[in-house]
């Protein structure tokens, strides 16, 4: 009696991941649509002002991705599509404001290196932009896993204890830039493996990550509400 139904919870199991997985890769696809179409269409070299323009609107996705993943961890849910739907609604705002904000740090910060390059004065200021650029893309991504628990978050506050621990807790802020590395170099090379398949996977990483990261902020991930 004991043994089908261990097997039948594994199998569940095993397909409440793949269900998970496939379902969260499309919703992600969809909800930065205009970035990936950019990426795969065209030159990133040439046409990165236009992706620059684009990226804050994957912010949103982010979060709602975020939220679903929070749930499937704490409840087990697969309530894919309503709870990614309810998090995009709930974060939008906040997070394409600040997703503009950080990228539009990021441009002037890559830009001012790419002007320091070559010259005596790069041997100082590169290493100083390159410390910022870490900064601004570490306590981002905190940011945004703070914006998907608590979506009325006031962003300074957020911010605030986002660089703080991105700082404090560096060697998880370092193998959670590494692992959005990977993502991005498989994403390159292979782009329906990375939106089909690993897109999900790595994400729950950099979650898991992020969100252990926050505890000192946040407390241990509760039981998300509902409401």
């Amino acid at each position: 009696m004991t043994r089908p139904r261990v097997r039948y919870e594994t199998f569940s199991a095993v397909f409440d991941l793949v269900y998970l997985a496939l379902t969260l890769n499309l919703l992600l696809v969809i909800g930065c649509l205009p970035l990936v179409l950019g990426l795969l269409m065209t030159d990133p070299a040439r046409s990165w002002p236009v992706l620059a323009l684009v990226a804050p609107l994957c912010a949103p996705s982010l979060c709602a991705a975020f939220t679903v993943l929070a749930w499937f961890t704490t409840e087990r849910s697969t309530a894919v599509f309503s709870t990614y739907a309810r998090a995009w609604r709930a974060s939008f705002r906040r997070a394409t404001a600040f997703g503009a904000v950080a990228t539009g740090t990021l441009v002037v910060l890559a830009v001012d290196a790419r002007a320091a390059w070559g010259r005596p004065v790069g041997a100082v200021v590169i290493p100083i932009l390159s410390m910022a650029v870490f900064l601004v893309l570490s306590s981002s991504l905190l940011v945004l896993v703070v914006i998907a628990e608590r979506p009325t978050v006031r962003l300074r506050d957020a911010l605030r204890a986002c660089v703080y621990l991105a700082v404090r807790r560096w060697y998880l802020t370092l193998l959670s830039l590494a692992v959005l590395g990977l993502l991005e170099t498989l994403m390159a090379s292979r782009p329906a493996i990375a939106l089909g398949l690993a897109s999900t996977p790595m994400l729950y990483v950099v979650w898991a990550n992020s969100r252990f990261t926050l505890n000192p902020a946040l407390g241990p991930a509760p039981s998300l509400a509902r409401s």
